[in-house]
């Protein structure tokens, strides 16, 4: 398997920001996290958060969900798994997301 370096828009890489409580606490402390699409690297998502927020990114860490079973109302169905990008700012950077 080879990767290229085909420089991506950020839109084909970051879905949204997770607006979460858990994600509001970390925030505070530098750290943002972003649901991702299942192509995108962590060298993709630092340029698209660069190129996006006009920030600099100091590590970024991916982590997967996996999809889980539940009932609602009786019902069988698939809970959909996420891709999560946890994006670490250099001190006194932040991100304005609402």
């Amino acid at each position: 398997m080879t990767t290229t370096s085909i420089k991506k828009h950020p839109s084909d890489v970051i879905k949204r920001p997770r607006i979460t409580e858990k994600a509001a606490i970390s925030a505070e402390k530098g750290k943002y996290v972003f649901e991702i699409f299942k192509t995108a690297t962590k060298a993709s998502v630092t340029a698209a958060v660069k190129e996006l927020y006009k920030v600099t990114p100091v590590s970024v860490n991916i982590a997967r969900t996996p999809a889980k079973r539940v009932m609602v109302r009786g019902k069988a169905g698939v809970k959909q798994g996420v891709i999560k990008a946890y994006v670490t700012l250099k001190k006194g950077e932040t991100i304005e997301l609402a």
